[in-house]
């Protein structure tokens, strides 16, 4: 009687291990969030997009109203052409700005949509065209060392003509 009662609690404990295994597996591939709306589809074009992925969050406001659908290279423009999928129960002006933002100072990068004051709403197909790129903090970074390394050098040749 011991035994069979030991056998269920292993039972039961290996079960346990297995579903928070398949959550984990779930949340690391960003299929949690999977959502069975209805979407239409939106194309933007991005200069730089930095590390988005698809099924990365579409959000205005801080509310996810949609998801990253595909990211593809567009090799006539150099530009990456991201098609955001947007659930039918949110509509937004033609004229909407995406731009590619960060959770956080290393977090994960998704698309903040601000609405625009077009009175025409973005239907499928439609392109975004008022687009910003993630910002990208190794370019900051060597912006900033290269600007101060010119203060610099400027500094250095102003004592020496003196």
């Amino acid at each position: 009687m011991q035994r069979k009662s030991l056998d269920i609690w292993v039972g039961l404990f290996v079960l346990l291990g297995a579903v928070a295994l398949m959550f984990l597996a779930l949340k690391a591939g960003n299929m949690s969030a999977m959502s069975f709306e209805k979407t239409y589809p939106v194309q933007t074009r991005f200069d730089n997009i930095g590390g988005l992925k698809p099924r990365a969050p579409v959000k205005s406001a801080g509310v996810v109203v949609g998801r990253v659908g595909e990211i593809r290279f567009d090799d006539k423009g150099f530009q990456a052409l991201v098609t955001l999928n947007l659930e039918e129960r949110y509509k937004f002006p033609k004229d909407s700005t995406a731009k590619i933002l960060t959770s956080g100072l290393l977090g994960e990068q998704y698309i903040g949509l601000e609405a625009g004051g077009d009175s025409n709403q973005l239907a499928a197909g439609d392109t975004i065209n008022m687009t910003q790129s993630a910002i990208v903090l190794e370019n900051l970074i060597s912006q900033f060392l290269f600007s101060k390394a010119a203060e610099s050098s400027k500094a250095a040749e102003g004592k020496d003509s003196k």
